[in-house]
C-alpha cells in the first residue's frame, strides 16, 4: 500500500500506453515510477470523428499491464490523449453566464458552424481565463466527439480503472513545466512531442493563441516542421502585431532537440530556452533520472500532477 494515495497519469498514443506515478508536493513534485506497454500498429488510430481503438482487447490488456507495473493499488487515473482527438479554441464572450449549463449551451450555439462533427455528438468543456477590460469573458474551449471520448472511457473502465480527468498532451506538457513558465507572463511555448507540433502564445499569463498540428512521420529536421512553425508565427503576428516575441521556450526529444532549437531560433529570431523533463521533476528511487528515458513520459507525468 506504499503508493496508495499517489496520483497516476496515463498517456495513450498510437504507439502504446505510458504510465507515471507521482509523489511529493505541488511545489516539489517527484516521479516515483514509470511504465510502458506497447501496441501493435493495428490497435489504435487517432481520429477526431471515428472511434480510435480498433482492437479493444489489446488496448485493455496493454493498459492493465502498464498500470500493474506501477505497483500501485489506486484505480483513479488522469488521462492524456493526443491533441488530434479534440479541437482547442480561444473564444471571447460578451456578458456573463447565469450557470454552467447556460454557458455550455451558449458556447455550443456560438460555435455551431465551427464544430467539425454533429453537434449532438459533441462533448464540450470550457475554462474561464479572465474578464477583459471591456467586460468580455476570455474562454478556453475544448470540443471532442462523444463517440470518441466515450470509447476511451468505456475501455478504461473495462480495464478496471477510473478516469478522473481526460485532456490533451499540450496541456499536460505545460502543466509539467508550469513552475518555470509561470515566472514569465508573456512567452511562446513551442513543443514537438509524439509527432505533434504545438504552439501556444501567452500574454499576461493566459493563452491568447493556440495551434496544434499532427506531423507524425517527419523528423524535427524536416523542412515541413520549420514551415509549420513559421506559418503559425506569421498568423500570430498578424493577429497581434503590437506584441513582439521576446521569450520563447521549446520542448523536443533529446535526439532532435538541437535541430529543433535551431529551427525555432530561425523562425523567431530568438534563441529559445529548452525545457527538459529531467529538470522539471525529481526522480524517486524507482524512476529514471535521465532525459532520454524521462522524455517519453512527459505527458503522463504532467497528467499525474493534475491530482497532486
Amino acid at each position: 500500500m506504499l503508493f496508495a494515495s499517489k496520483p497516476i497519469g496515463v498517456e495513450i498514443s498510437s504507439q502504446g500506453i505510458t504510465c507515471a506515478l507521482a509523489g511529493g508536493t505541488a511545489g516539489t513534485p517527484r516521479v516515483e515510477r514509470v511504465a510502458h506497454a506497447p501496441f501493435s500498429r493495428e490497435t489504435l488510430q487517432i481520429s477526431l470523428r471515428e472511434p480510435n481503438i480498433l482492437d479493444p482487447a489489446a488496448f485493455i490488456e496493454s493498459l492493465k499491464t502498464a498500470h500493474k507495473q506501477l505497483l500501485c493499488p489506486s484505480k483513479m487515473i488522469s488521462v492524456s490523449l493526443p491533441d488530434g482527438v479534440s479541437r482547442i479554441l480561444l473564444l471571447n464572450h460578451e456578458g456573463r453566464f447565469k450557470s454552467r449549463t447556460e454557458a455550455v449551451d451558449m458556447i455550443r450555439w456560438k460555435l455551431k458552424k465551427s464544430i467539425p462533427f454533429d453537434s449532438h455528438d459533441t462533448h464540450l468543456d470550457f475554462q474561464q481565463l479572465t474578464v477583459r477590460e471591456n467586460g468580455d469573458l476570455a474562454l478556453l474551449v475544448a470540443i471532442a466527439s462523444r463517440t470518441v471520448i466515450g470509447q476511451y472511457e468505456e475501455l478504461i473502465a473495462a480495464a478496471g480503472l477510473s478516469p478522473a480527468y481526460i485532456d490533451c498532451n499540450t496541456f499536460n506538457i505545460h502543466r509539467l513545466f508550469d513552475r518555470r513558465l509561470s515566472l514569465q507572463e508573456e512567452y511562446i511555448l513551442i513543443t514537438l512531442y509524439a509527432g505533434t507540433l504545438s504552439i501556444v502564445a501567452f500574454f499576461e499569463g493566459i493563452p491568447e493563441f493556440i495551434r496544434s498540428k499532427d506531423l507524425s512521420g517527419p523528423l524535427a529536421t524536416d523542412s515541413r516542421v520549420y514551415m509549420e512553425i513559421n506559418s503559425s508565427l506569421l498568423v500570430y503576428k498578424e493577429r497581434f502585431p503590437e506584441r513582439p516575441v521576446q521569450t520563447v521556450f521549446c520542448v523536443a526529444a533529446p535526439g532532435t532537440a538541437q535541430s529543433f532549437q535551431e529551427m525555432v531560433t530561425e523562425a523567431t529570431g530568438i534563441a529559445p530556452v529548452l525545457l527538459e523533463t529531467k529538470s522539471a521533476i525529481l526522480p524517486g528511487n524507482s524512476a529514471p533520472g535521465d532525459q532520454a528515458r524521462l522524455f517519453p513520459c512527459t505527458a503522463a507525468i504532467g497528467a499525474a500532477l493534475r491530482r497532486l
